[in-house]
């Protein structure tokens, strides 16, 4: 049986409890999905993170970790993906114990390398990050690039893909927004995102995706801003990929990362349900 799960990108705006607990909050209120944000590092307990582990089993959230921002896989200093390194095995650690099933990462940058340098060079710190887990005792991991949003980034689609394709216990993320700014606003209409799930489909064999989803300023650079959904002069547009996720049967997670995070998750999801017909009140 296919799945659509909607939730919000770290701490839901109304919530004042503890992390750990956020998961009753989250069904609470009508939403199934959680990404556990390590933005500024992996400050959470082992302890705290079974207690998350144990709230969202009995909660029936779906639960996933954003690794900390300043990862770079493909940096031109050695001691800077060294650090990233150490950064990705921690999060991956914490996101056995707290039973997340993806560690969302975003890859890197360019620096004064070219492309294929820089997928290069991330390649071989995913090569290690892996290397380290194993030796960890680390299994129950799912490494899952993001696309991201500054030209300047490594992480379009095509080398996400290529990623994903290189190793085992790796999949992708896909950030629609992410797309869209980096590629001058390329989302318009449902056949722009159908082609994104087809190539999926056809290079990594997917029927299976965890995505993130928000309204978003971009520049010539790529992003600039994420805004909420009520502020309609941003896209990418929102209704055309419900569409096309009420009809292609794929396992999807879709994370809400706008500044109304939980709110904005349920917006998705009425949306979704007005057009799938599916009623997923919980």
């Amino acid at each position: 049986m296919t799945y659509v799960k909607f939730g919000p990108a770290g701490r839901p705006v109304d919530y004042k409890g503890n992390a750990n607990m956020a998961c009753s909050y989250i069904r609470s209120i009508g939403l199934d999905a959680y990404e556990y944000q390590a933005t500024y590092g992996v400050k959470i307990s082992e302890k705290s993170a079974l207690e998350l582990k144990e709230d969202s089993k009995k909660s029936d959230v779906m639960v996933s970790m954003h690794a900390p921002y300043y990862v770079n896989l493909s940096s031109n200093k050695d001691d800077v993906v060294e650090r990233s390194i150490q950064r990705l095995v921690q999060a991956a650690s914490a996101s056995e114990w707290m039973g997340a099933y993806r560690t969302v990462f975003h890859p890197g940058f360019y620096t004064t390398y070219t492309h294929e340098e820089a997928m290069e060079r991330c390649k071989k710190s995913i090569t290690l990050i892996q290397e380290e887990l194993e030796s960890q005792g680390v299994k129950d991991y799912n490494l899952a690039p993001e696309t991201t949003g500054k030209k300047s980034q490594l992480g379009s689609l095509d080398e996400v893909i290529e990623i994903c394709r290189s190793f085992d216990h790796v999949e992708p993320t896909v950030d629609f927004a992410h797309v869209h700014a980096r590629n001058n606003g390329c989302i318009k209409e449902r056949d722009d995102y159908s082609r994104i799930f087809q190539k999926l489909e056809d290079e990594l064999g997917l029927k299976t995706l965890h995505s993130h989803f928000t309204s978003i300023e971009y520049t010539d650079k790529g992003e600039r801003k994420h805004h909420t959904l009520m502020e309609e002069d941003y896209g990418p547009p929102l209704e055309p990929l419900m569409e096309v996720v009420a009809e292609n049967g794929w396992n999807i997670t879709l994370i809400c990362e706008t500044p109304l995070r939980d709110r904005d998750a349920l917006v998705m999801k009425g949306i979704y349900e007005g057009i799938s017909g599916e009623d997923k009140t919980l």
